[in-house]
């Protein structure tokens, strides 16, 4: 049965820094048009350099992993041994299911050979062979663009057993999830791979020294392993001048979702200001409102107050201080008239459904917090039960297998904290003001 599909509207705007989205409404899913607009003249470049040399140039450029953790790329590939007996893999983490965040599918739906190219150099630097590009569930309508530039690029002889004629071997094939916000993790991503449910893993041992099928694995974000392309091509410290230092080079894809005038993934430099990104980009909060909290990388980051969104810059040394986290760019805007106690229900609803329960303080923490939260959404909440909430949540947060329980924990510590006197508002049997108001505008 033929897939429907219909292009993602794209949007712009003038700050935006087009390295891994200047092919976006350029036709490069036609591995012709990608070839004419540079297309895998780096992965050429690569075949020319050493394997360190590769890694260096990648280190060089400060390009951080943009699924959400942050760490150095250039370090990760570095980690994989020289020599090892089981072969080694590349696998691309396209299971894009942090909430507010959506822009690995526009990759691959506008991009897709920035993907096999960029995944092609990291074999080409680490000594793999065998390359995976793993999408989301719910993105099957990209698997049929993401096959049919995998097949043209072997046909071109870009892809198999003797690479641009080179003789050297490289392959991709590509993998559906089934739904699972949890195989997002990298080592549950493994196991649903290889077939099994997606669990998380123990570890150590780490994915570097045994991942995928036993054998050293580097796992990289789309966005991340498209990127890599445009680095080697230009250099590392050319990709890194985009940035506000050699912590946080270049740029990166933003998804603003929420409460914005004009919604839309931007290209933006880290180091961005929040405020200008809020107001300019974004367009400012719609109806003549005003920002109450700014959710700055998915749902599993902490929130910020309109006070400490609008000093923040955008890149990872910022967040770091606070200890606390950019996230995977999928920024949220929420506006004066919403309640932050329900956005908390709502948020540990979607992870308490997401939990695979194979850890106790993540299985139980977030069934017990969604029905507290329900309960004093509805007005039956009683004072000590707002502490009961942070105690909850600070006894999950680095005490589970994988970063589910964080994922959870995180914003509902923060909006507890910062917003605490709206759980108060809602104690002693009255009803959400915010939803009381609606009603009264509703009937006037």
């Amino acid at each position: 049965m033929k897939t429907l599909y219909s292009p993602t509207p794209l949007v712009t705007h003038p700050d935006e820094v087009r390295i891994i989205s200047r092919r976006f409404g350029q036709g490069a899913q036609d591995i012709d048009r990608y070839i004419a607009l540079d297309g895998y003249k780096a992965a050429r470049k690569a075949l020319e350099m050493q394997p360190d040399d590769i890694i260096n140039e990648v280190k060089a450029s400060g390009l951080r992993g943009r699924g959400g953790a942050g760490f150095a790329t250039g370090m990760k590939w570095s980690f994989i041994p020289k020599q090892s007996e089981a072969p080694k893999y590349i696998l691309i983490n396209g299971d894009e299911s942090e909430p507010a965040t959506c822009k690995d599918r526009l990759l691959a739906e506008y991009d897709p050979h920035a993907i096999i190219e960029g995944t092609l150099i990291a074999g080409l630097a680490v000594g793999a062979k065998l390359g995976f590009i793993y999408l989301r569930g719910e993105y099957r309508y990209l698997l049929e663009i993401m096959e049919k530039a995998v097949a043209d690029a072997y046909a071109k002889g870009f892809l198999g057993k003797n690479i641009f004629g080179s003789g050297c071997e490289f392959n991709i094939l590509t993998h559906t999830g089934a739904g699972a916000y949890e195989v997002g993790e990298e080592s549950a991503l493994m196991e649903s791979l290889e077939g099994k449910r997606g669990l998380p893993r123990l570890k150590p041992p780490f994915p570097a020294i045994k991942g995928l099928y036993g054998g050293p694995t580097v796992i990289n974000n789309v966005e991340t392993i498209a990127t890599v392309p445009p680095i080697i091509l230009n250099g590392g410290k050319w990709y890194a001048s985009f940035g506000p230092n050699e912590k946080n080079g270049g740029t990166r894809l933003t998804c603003l979702t929420g409460h914005f005038n004009k919604p839309g993934v931007y290209e933006l430099p880290l180091g961005y200001p929040a405020k200008k990104m809020i107001y300019d980009v974004g367009g400012g909060i719609p109806n003549g409102r005003k920002l109450k909290a700014f959710v700055p990388g998915g749902s599993s980051t902490f929130l910020l107050t309109q006070e400490e969104a609008e000093s923040a810059t955008m890149d990872y040394d910022w967040f770091a201080k606070r200890g606390e986290f950019l996230g995977s760019g999928g920024v949220v805007a929420i506006d004066d008239q919403t309640c932050m106690v329900r956005v908390a229900l709502r948020i540990m609803k979607f992870y308490r459904h997401e939990s695979c329960g194979w850890c106790i303080p993540c299985r139980e923490g977030t069934d017990w917090l969604e029905k507290t939260l329900a309960r004093f959404h509805d007005g039956g909440g009683v004072h000590k039960d707002i502490d009961q909430i942070l105690y909850l949540a600070n006894n999950m947060a680095g005490r589970t297998f994988c970063a589910l329980g964080d994922a959870a924990a995180f914003p509902t510590i923060s909006i507890v904290k910062k917003w605490r006197h709206e759980f108060e508002d809602h104690l002693d049997g009255r009803q959400c003001p915010f939803e009381a108001a609606s009603r009264e505008m509703a009937i006037a």
